[in-house]
């Protein structure tokens, strides 16, 4: 422990945030970081803690407490207060293949189980990873390392979100031949199309996907296995398949009205903001614009607040954001105690940038849709709203109208597509999710694995890091008859 009274001498400072009225300009990533020499007095506030809750990953009370990816923090943490960033790095990667992505879009679970935050702040946990693999691509520690022996193994990798993308990483690195298979036009899943550019700049992600092919892994894009390309032939021209699609088929709302105009789901007006702004910095229009609209969405997550983000972005008229569930406390309950996640009331960016610009949250708790209002052209104008009590039942007499010429759906999803699984002829679970044993990534198809939210059902980047790696290690061992990857 290099200060072992740095949590006492130092306050928690994190990344400074650009003011609302100015970000909302721009899609841009909008949190500069902080100097190296602030930096590593941020890392000196680690306790480095006997029992480490920050990188366990324990299911308590239901939710996991720290880190899943079980991320060496208290000694990186060390070595970036002592200034040794190299070496910081080397030990962050250890056990996470792309801290540059969840040191941007974690929530982090390991900050809500650190010790500092029992009685004070929690340690910028997340804010140091950042750093910390930051400050290597810029002094150039990260660069190719392909495998020096290959083993003549191929693998095919379907989908490459966070989870595919972290399975072909290990597979290379173990020197197999891996061919990750995407059916868009850009490589990264969710990373790509699903987060919204001002969490995570594009470019960051196409950084790392050029140093994994600069590695030998070899990207496809624009296939659509089951579609476009047949299950057979993977099954013929490799010796092992990892599937790790998502969970890509998106909870609707059924409603009258809802088949008709101005009504998508959030992952597709997500996507169409992101595609042209790569494509043409939004110059060509093809995208589904909330400019001069009053907008609706359904869902007060991530997704949702990502909307709310977007569309401010775009110039809506308005914007409201319909939660089903009610507000969360504003503080931990005595029901949950230290070190479960805190169950608590969050203002994500989006909802303080629609706060600086509309002068209110956007977000209405206990409330759902009844009906989409059309007029006589088929045209969305308002949507027929009711009160919800805490058991989600209607309130009588609660009903009213709110004004709505844009509805986004971001009320979650209901597992993976079924046509990549059946294709493979892989078996499901009731939830839609490629059927493996308890523990395991082998589905029911011999050589056929799956990772991610197509395994684990609609998760986070961490965990489909987390999924990718395990069941790399799986597959390594079920085509080597043993395994060294970690």
């Amino acid at each position: 422990m290099g200060k072992p009274t740095g949590f006492m001498e130092y306050q928690r400072r994190g990344n400074p945030a650009q003011a609302p009225q100015e970000r909302v300009q721009h899609f841009d990533e909008f949190h500069p970081r902080l100097s190296r020499e602030e930096r590593r007095r941020q890392g000196a506030r680690c306790m480095e803690c006997g029992v480490p809750f920050c990188q366990s990953g324990s299911v308590l009370n239901g939710m996991v407490s720290g880190c899943p990816l079980h991320n060496l923090i208290p000694e990186w943490n060390d070595l970036i207060y002592t200034g040794n960033f190299g070496h910081a790095v080397q030990r962050l990667l250890k056990t996470n293949n792309f801290p540059e992505f969840t040191g941007r879009v974690c929530p982090a679970l390991c900050e809500a189980a650190c010790t500092c935050g029992l009685n004070g702040e929690a340690v910028t946990i997340k804010e140091n990873e950042l750093g910390a693999i930051e400050d290597a691509w810029e002094t150039g520690l990260i660069r190719p390392h392909p495998p020096k022996v290959r083993t003549g193994k191929q693998v095919a990798v379907v989908g490459s979100g966070p989870s595919g993308l972290a399975a072909a990483d290990q597979l290379n690195k173990r020197g197999h031949t891996v061919t990750v298979f995407e059916r868009a036009d850009r490589i990264g899943g969710l990373l790509m199309y699903g987060i919204p550019n001002m969490k995570l700049e594009k470019q960051i992600v196409q950084r790392r996907v050029d140093l994994m092919a600069a590695e030998g892994v070899n990207f496809v894009t624009g296939v659509d296995v089951g579609k476009d390309k047949p299950a057979k032939e993977l099954l013929r021209d490799f010796d092992a398949v990892v599937l790790c699609c998502g969970a890509g088929n998106p909870r609707d709302l059924s409603v009258p009205g809802r088949s008709g105009k101005d009504v998508y789901f959030a992952v597709d007006f997500l996507k169409s903001t992101t595609k042209s702004l790569l494509d043409s910095q939004l110059k060509d229009k093809q995208y589904l614009s909330a400019k001069g609209k009053r907008v609706v969405i359904v869902g007060g997550g991530d997704t949702g607040n990502d909307c709310v983000g977007t569309c401010i972005r775009h110039g809506c008229k308005s914007v409201v954001q319909l939660e089903m569930m009610p507000k969360a406390p504003d503080r931990r309950t005595e029901h949950n105690p230290w070190p479960e996640w805190p169950r608590v009331c969050k203002t994500d960016y989006g909802q303080e940038e629609a706060i600086a610009v509309f002068g209110r949250d956007p977000r209405v708790y206990q409330t759902t849709v009844t009906e989409c209002v059309r007029d006589d052209k088929g045209r969305l104008t308002a949507l027929q709203t009711v009160k919800l009590t805490p058991d989600l039942k209607p309130v009588e007499g609660s009903e009213s109208t709110i004004p709505c010429d844009l509805l986004l759906i971001a009320a979650g999803f209901l597992g993976c597509e079924n046509y990549v699984p059946e294709a493979f002829g892989a078996a499901l679970t009731p939830r839609a999710a490629v059927q493996t044993e308890a523990g395991r990534y082998a589905s029911s198809v011999p050589r056929v694995f799956t990772a991610g939210d197509m395994h684990r059902g609609q998760s986070l980047v961490v965990w489909a890091i987390q999924e990718g790696r395990a069941a790399a290690r799986e597959v390594d061992e079920s085509l080597m008859g043993y395994t060294n990857l970690e």
